[in-house]
């Protein structure tokens, strides 16, 4: 990778793309009505807008990573509320900061969050660094991200290259190939470096992200009132729909599990799931793999609830799925209630948890549904 910097707030990063020149992608006329555009149309309202708190901005752009704005902003608001500064958050245990996040989904962006936070108490007296190069070396913040948070807190000239603004690109110059894959991907960042304006670098990178997200849509865009529509490729050649290329498409693996719902009164048994793998660091229900034998899947439901209680009765609960990133899980829920609780003496991982504290609980989003359901409880 090589490094042009020309000054303390303008620093780039060039992909080594030999048969490149990053001159033959300089426009200014691209950068002037993206600009221009942002200022008229674009979004300045947004809680996490008209600041330079690098805190509240970094903030929003890792819950914003694969996530809609509408489902950003009350999960943003809430945790502002609890952790209002780095400190704060830096010093909150764990499970407090899992719980302000649980729904939101992608877990290990929470952990990460957690861990920088305290690194940027640790490392930089809980400021966060201008140097987009400094920020990409914290946990959870990547390339594109650290050029965001810098443009928005410092004014650091520093190139994004997101989902939205691939799309951007890919249909304004008619890029073929899928932008995931490297050597498109190393294109799209030297066309991303050579298209940075001198001046307005906040409005520049706001305004391609607005583009992306309410014009230049994936399934529906608006070509007709798009600033660059006359010199989009994809719109002049008819293959909008067409760009950018999709990801190739892969089959999806399938997983199948049983959660076991284990109640005595008004509470329910949780487990602490590990740190890492799906639903990392979150509480959840005991699992056990599901059996086509009764005889042999009774058996299993016992040995798994014995730690924990006597069973009076097991009720199967209607299944259903969720999908993750890499697979399906298909969940059979079964409720136990038992007849005598037993000491939990050397079940650390496990926990008995009122029915009315679930609902504040860090739990997965369908596994809390899924509870306040059973248990009564409206959410």
């Amino acid at each position: 990778m090589k490094r042009i910097v020309r000054a303390q707030t303008d620093i780039v990063d060039a992909p080594d793309v030999e048969s490149l020149s990053a001159a033959e992608y300089t426009d200014s006329t691209f950068s002037s009505a993206v600009i221009q555009w942002q200022k008229q149309h674009g979004r300045h309202a947004l809680p996490w807008q008209n600041t330079r708190d690098a805190y509240r901005i970094w903030l929003s752009e890792i819950m914003l990573q694969q996530t809609q704005v509408a489902a950003v902003i009350p999960y943003y608001q809430r945790f502002l509320m609890r952790f209002p500064d780095v400190a704060s958050l830096a010093a909150a245990p764990s499970e407090e900061v899992m719980a302000h996040w649980s729904g939101l989904g992608y877990y290990s962006r929470a952990r990460n969050l957690h861990r920088c936070a305290q690194r940027v108490l640790a490392e930089h007296a809980g400021v966060f660094p201008s140097d987009p190069r400094l920020l990409a070396d914290l946990p959870g913040i990547g390339r594109s991200t650290a050029a965001a948070i810098a443009a928005f807190s410092y004014g650091t000239r520093a190139a994004i290259l997101d989902g939205n603004v691939k799309r951007v690109f890919a249909r304004v110059f008619g890029i073929d190939g899928y932008p995931g894959q490297k050597t498109i991907e190393d294109k799209l960042w030297l066309r991303a470096v050579a298209l940075l304006p001198q001046q307005e670098i906040g409005a520049y990178t706001q305004g391609l992200m607005d583009l992306g997200a309410t014009l230049c849509t994936r399934g529906r865009p608006s070509c007709p009132t798009c600033p660059l529509a006359q010199r989009c490729v994809a719109f002049a050649t008819g293959r909008v729909h067409e760009l950018p290329v999709r990801k190739p498409k892969k089959t999806i693996p399938e997983k199948q599990t049983a959660m076991l719902v284990i109640t005595d009164r008004n509470q329910v048994l949780l487990q602490q799931r590990p740190d890492s793998g799906i639903w990392g660091g979150l509480l959840s229900l005991p699992e056990v793999d599901r059996l086509a034998d009764d005889a042999q899947w009774d058996a299993t439901v016992a040995r798994a609830v014995a730690p924990f209680g006597v069973p009076a009765s097991c009720e199967r609960l209607p299944a259903f799925s969720h999908g993750f990133t890499h697979f399906k899980l298909h969940i059979a829920p079964y409720r136990i209630k038992l007849s005598r609780k037993l000491d939990m003496a050397g079940q650390a991982m496990h926990v008995w948890t009122d029915a009315d504290k679930l609902a504040d609980a860090p739990l997965p989003a369908p596994v809390k549904k899924l509870l306040l359901a059973v248990l009564g409880e409206v959410s």
